[in-house]
């Protein structure tokens, strides 16, 4: 366990508390297997890879972080109920013959279908996109579109993207939400 800051005096409270940017995550975590637990100055070293954020600030992100890590271990981080497929009980013991293997649902149960964004939660999305940039579905999810999850953000960027990509070749076009490209 990581002990840099149980014996220090406390911080000056000037901390920054803006969200991390893809790139800041990213450095964080390559600066972690850079400097394992046991390196001194750990957090100093950290930050210096980080420029605007402090030592502190490092430390505060990697404990939020093990405490996330832990409640999801633990099971006790609740699932959106968007997420769970099936009726609420694994009764695996019911044999795989009554379920189709394709779909991992009993037979004869339609899939069921999301809630289709609004246009206010796609300019969410436009502005996420340029604040986060493209593939950083969690803190588009998490600062941007919070009412959606990252999976269903991705998933979203996904069509949008094709949607993009098509446009030139399309003649005749239904209206569409991915349509709409400023926030």
């Amino acid at each position: 366990m990581d002990l840099y800051y149980q014996h220090q005096p406390a911080p000056a409270p000037t901390r920054t508390t803006r969200p991390w940017s893809k790139e800041e995550d990213k450095a964080f975590e390559a600066a972690l297997v850079a400097f394992p637990e046991q390196a001194p100055d750990r957090w100093d070293r950290v930050a210096a890879g980080l420029p605007g954020r402090t030592p502190r600030d490092a430390w505060d992100h990697y404990q939020a972080l093990v405490a996330d890590v832990d409640l999801i271990e633990r099971g006790a981080v609740d699932i959106p109920s968007c997420w769970d497929d099936d009726d609420g009980g694994d009764d695996r013991s019911a044999g795989a013959a009554s379920t189709d293997r394709r779909a991992g649902k009993p037979r004869g149960e339609e899939r069921r279908r999301g809630i289709p964004w609004s246009e206010e939660e796609h300019k969410l999305f436009l502005d996420g996109l340029d604040k986060y940039g493209r593939g950083d579905w969690r803190n588009i999810s998490r600062f941007a579109v919070r009412t959606r999850t990252p999976t269903q953000v991705a998933s979203h960027a996904q069509k949008y993207f094709i949607r993009q990509a098509n446009a030139a070749t399309r003649d005749s076009k239904r209206k569409s939400i991915h349509d709409i490209t400023t926030p």
